[in-house]
């Protein structure tokens, strides 16, 4: 495929010198852009949009038309494995997520369908080759998966909650029916990064979005070594150029000293955190990701550019930084304020490294 004309991002995850920090957007392709909204009714609903590779790839470069962005993330949704293992995957508006079934006993475990990667995913490996296509070397794409505990959730309680009142009693009554769900999760992350690289995605980005409800013991029983399972099991290295991998947990403040010793190469950071604490407490062993507090964006011009630099500032000297919101962009965002953003981020970055 075409060599990379755009670089930024893959050397600032790796801990490599850059002349200024590379910036993309969780979400960046979403529903506070009119055109994504536009393609989203022509596909008829989420899951048709995300399972055609086209329109995939059309909403997926929708942000970077608009943006000097210095990735691209594939458009898919976290909850594409579960789905293709028979669960029923359905979206009610205002809802979120659901599923016609649920997972909670070693029964329902041993009658999941084990997908494979292209007879039930090839949606998701279309969609990368056809955006890797289209890119043409411009930026990297980025690949992603939801991490084993997150999927988890969603898989026992069946749906979006703020409790996670099923899933914890079943790791706290039964933790060993847990673990087997888990460990069958983190295969099927391995094996699902794996074709996404092999199709063409030069980033792994692990979201573990609700590794935050848990306390640091059981983060690190349920999520923490199944997020290790899945950096030792990604293929990290494709056509000569080393795939960075990135692991982010939405609060997970208390637990970025261990994360950073699982062998990932960056870890994301939310806006909970400031950098420079973050950097301490990974002591320089993997670049960070983050973390402007996504509400910032509904602010004016002038205090998006302040908060961009304290931000910047925050993080200091030296490489190992790609900047991004803490969480996801949110809907009722103004796209004009998330240029004067990344535009921020280019400036002033460029005249810190001129000092």
């Amino acid at each position: 495929m075409t060599a990379l004309k755009n670089d930024t991002l893959i050397k600032a995850l790796l801990r490599q010198p850059t002349d200024y920090t590379p910036v993309w957007i969780m979400r960046q392709a979403g529903r506070y852009l009119p055109e994504y909204r536009a393609t989203r009714e022509q596909a008829g609903d989420f899951m048709s949009l995300c399972r055609n590779a086209e329109l995939a790839c059309e909403v997926t470069m929708q942000p970077l038309r608009r943006f000097d962005l210095d990735a691209a993330i594939l458009f898919s949704d976290i909850l594409t494995i579960p789905d293709a293992m028979g669960l029923g995957l359905y979206f009610t508006p205002g809802e979120g997520p659901k599923f016609e079934r649920t997972t909670r006993t070693i029964a329902d475990i041993k009658a999941l369908k084990m997908p494979d990667m292209q007879d039930d995913l090839g949606y998701v490996m279309n969609a990368v080759s056809t955006i890797r296509k289209e890119l043409d070397g411009r930026v990297p794409l980025i690949g992603f998966s939801g991490s084993p505990w997150t999927l988890a959730t969603y898989m026992v309680e069946g749906q979006s909650t703020r409790s996670f009142e099923v899933i914890k009693t079943l790791i706290l009554n039964e933790p060993s029916t847990a673990h087997s769900l888990l460990s069958v999760l983190a295969e099927s992350v391995i094996a699902y990064m794996n074709a996404q690289i092999q199709s063409g995605a030069q980033v792994a980005m692990i979201f573990d979005t609700w590794g935050g409800v848990l306390s640091p013991a059981m983060y690190r029983e349920f999520s923490l070594r199944y997020l290790q399972q899945i950096v030792e099991g990604i293929d990290r290295q494709k056509d000569g150029q080393k795939i960075p991998v990135v692991l982010f947990t939405k609060g997970a403040g208390q637990n970025l000293t261990d994360m950073s010793q699982t062998g990932c190469d960056a870890l994301g950071v939310d806006w909970t955190i400031d950098l420079s604490q973050a950097r301490e407490l990974t002591g320089g062993r993997v670049a960070l990701q983050g973390n402007l507090d996504p509400s910032t964006l509904f602010a004016d011009p002038e205090a998006i550019r302040a908060a961009v630099r304290r931000t910047l500032d925050s993080y200091g000297e030296g490489p190992g930084h790609a900047f991004n919101l803490g969480h996801g962009i949110t809907p009722g965002v103004n796209p004009d304020h998330l240029g004067v953003l990344v535009d921020e981020v280019h400036r002033y970055s460029r005249s810190t490294r001129a000092d």
